[in-house]
């Protein structure tokens, strides 16, 4: 899987390398392949944020050969190499053409417009593989991720509830 790019970001695919090594040290350096070569990725201990304890899940799901996690991205800075969080698919296109997003950004990433850049990236590179609608869904009581899906186009359809999170705002981007 190719690497996405934006102005200020590298969306490099999730491996199955990065995966172990979060799951057995907080705060680490990796070489990724890049655009410009193979080079030295620092994730810092916060990372990825709230997608955490989904990585066990998403290292269970790769099999033998597959090294990497399909469409999902960590999301890099370019100045700095350093990765600000990680953001991709939930699940498989549905039989509506259907495909479910979710993202989450390292705590001193946050406001500073990165999400908005990578979702944006995801949301381009998705309806080029096909997927007629991205979806997503955010907490209520986190409005900041529903003014990222908002500024990125999309708009609010419906709502619904977690237990995790509670109630929910669900969203459609065609």
């Amino acid at each position: 899987m190719p690497a996405l790019l934006s102005p200020r970001l590298l969306l490099l695919p999730l491996t199955r390398a990065v995966l172990e090594r979060r799951l057995s040290v907080a705060g680490f350096s990796v070489p990724l392949p890049t655009p410009d070569g193979p080079r030295s990725v620092y994730f810092p201990p916060e990372w990825p944020g709230d997608p955490l304890p989904l990585f066990p899940a998403l290292l269970a799901q790769l099999g033998g050969a597959q090294d990497e996690v399909d469409d999902t991205f960590i999301m890099v800075h370019r100045g700095n190499l350093g990765a600000l969080g990680q953001l991709g698919v939930k699940g498989s296109v549905n039989a509506q053409g259907e495909q479910e997003i979710g993202y989450g950004l390292t705590p001193d990433a946050r406001g500073r417009g990165y999400a908005t850049e990578a979702v944006g990236a995801l949301v381009k590179h998705l309806h080029g593989t096909g997927v007629a609608t991205v979806t997503a869904q955010t907490a209520t009581a986190n409005p900041a991720s529903g003014r990222v899906l908002q500024r990125t186009g999309f708009r609010l359809v419906g709502s619904g509830h977690s237990e995790q999170d509670g109630p929910l705002s669900l969203w459609a981007h065609t």
